[in-house]
């Protein structure tokens, strides 16, 4: 009997032992945990001061499609930042991309499906472009891009002129319809987003508990019930709340999980395994974090610095799919300072100035900070000159954070 309360002493003592306290679990996610703080201040800010308006429920269905092309170019910019590069010319690549499609459709008859294909196809070629330069040549990649956002700027003048219009449904439904609304309405409310919410929230916990569960049997340092309990608590309060307001949102016909939505969860989803779970990915941060040891360790860094350039022309055409669907038309003056938004959402969510460190939920966090200082200040009716001005310091202000941490970490 005793021996057997010495093991079960033994094993208390152990599991005690492997335990993480929540004092080092957040001083040791200190930066991460900031940001999704920052993110919740600044919209607690804008709600008070739109009046409430900011989290209408409509008004939180056009943030996520008004900045789409915040979301998507900075997936593809992080890749290229964490490998120590840059791309200036988003935003023109954007109004050249789009001034090819609505050329195609009001000019070749070109049916929106093959015109999407073709946007993409586009995108691609001005990657492989791009990533020749940088790859190959060794040309920096600011320069390529500098010089790629004038070449590009130069097309979509010659392309679209002052404006083409789009007056394919189909396409201009990308950008501005729902989800159809397959178990109708309950209580006034979309029921599929209710249902897509609930699976989340279900999923959430039992990833968390997955986690805690594997943790545990590798013998490996994990953090207490409490926290784990603590984080599955506050995710199903913020899930909830968002499937409600999407779940109100549209009118009395249509409305829901907004299909730009869809198109970027799906994007996350891919580029977070790529990042996480593949060779690519691991290249990726290895070439940023040391080059020559990159080299020296077999890892192609031509191919690598080629591969995401070719995966940033893929997600700019795709973000130019957004903004044409969303515009309606086609012009030359499409994506003035896009490139800086997407910079910026990297930045702020701490992705790494000398790259080599940054991570997909943390770009995110960073492009809905800019997408919910866009939105907010629009409702204000603020100045579009203030709106770059305050963008401008937020972003100093992320980049001297991240700085200044470094430094007393080390």
């Amino acid at each position: 009997m005793s021996t057997t309360q010495e093991k079960t002493s033994s094993s208390q003592h152990n599991d005690s032992h492997h335990v993480i306290s929540v004092k080092d679990l957040v001083l040791g996610n200190m930066r991460s945990y900031g940001i999704y703080l920052a993110l919740i201040v600044i919209i607690v800010i804008f709600q008070i001061l739109t009046g409430n308006r900011l989290l209408y429920p409509n008004n939180v269905v056009a943030l996520v499609q008004q900045n789409a092309y915040v979301l998507i170019t900075a997936i593809g910019m992080l890749m290229l930042i964490v490998a120590t590069h840059i791309d200036l010319s988003v935003g023109s690549v954007i109004a050249f991309i789009g001034g090819l499609g609505a050329y195609a459709m009001m000019n070749w008859g070109m049916n929106w499906f093959l015109t999407i294909v073709f946007m993409i196809a586009i995108g691609l070629l001005v990657g492989v472009w791009q990533g020749f330069w940088v790859a190959y040549v060794h040309i920096p990649a600011f320069v390529v891009t500098l010089g790629g956002m004038l070449i590009f700027r130069g097309l979509a003048t010659l392309v679209a002129g002052e404006s083409i219009a789009v007056r394919s449904a189909p396409f201009r439904s990308i950008a501005i319809d729902y989800l159809p609304n397959v178990f109708g309405f309950w209580g006034g409310l979309d029921g599929l987003t209710l249902v897509v919410g609930a699976v989340c929230i279900i999923l959430f916990i039992w990833m968390q508990l997955r986690k805690r569960a594997n943790a545990i049997k590798a013998d490996v340092p994990v953090e207490s019930s409490a926290w784990t309990l603590l984080k599955c608590v506050i995710a199903t309060l913020l899930i909830g709340y968002v499937t409600y307001l999407f779940a109100g949102s549209g009118n009395s016909t249509e409305g829901g999980i907004p299909i730009m939505l869809v198109i970027i969860v799906a994007l996350v989803g891919v580029y977070w395994f790529v990042l996480n779970r593949t060779v690519f990915g691991r290249d990726i941060y290895a070439v940023g974090g040391n080059r020559k040891a990159a080299i020296l360790s077999g890892v192609d860094t031509k191919m690598v610095d080629f591969k995401i350039f070719l995966n940033m022309g893929f997600l700019t055409a795709i973000a130019s799919i957004a903004v044409l669907s969303r515009l309606a038309s086609a012009s030359a003056a499409t994506g003035q300072g896009f490139e800086m938004d997407a910079i910026a959402a990297c930045f702020i969510g701490g992705t790494a100035v000398f790259g080599g460190i940054g991570t997909i939920p943390g770009v995110l966090v960073g492009a809905l900070i800019m997408g919910v200082l866009n939105q907010g200040l629009s409702i204000m009716g603020v100045d579009a000159s203030i709106i770059s001005t305050i963008k401008g310091l937020v972003v100093i202000a992320a980049v001297a954070y991240d700085l200044l941490s470094k430094r007393k970490k080390a």
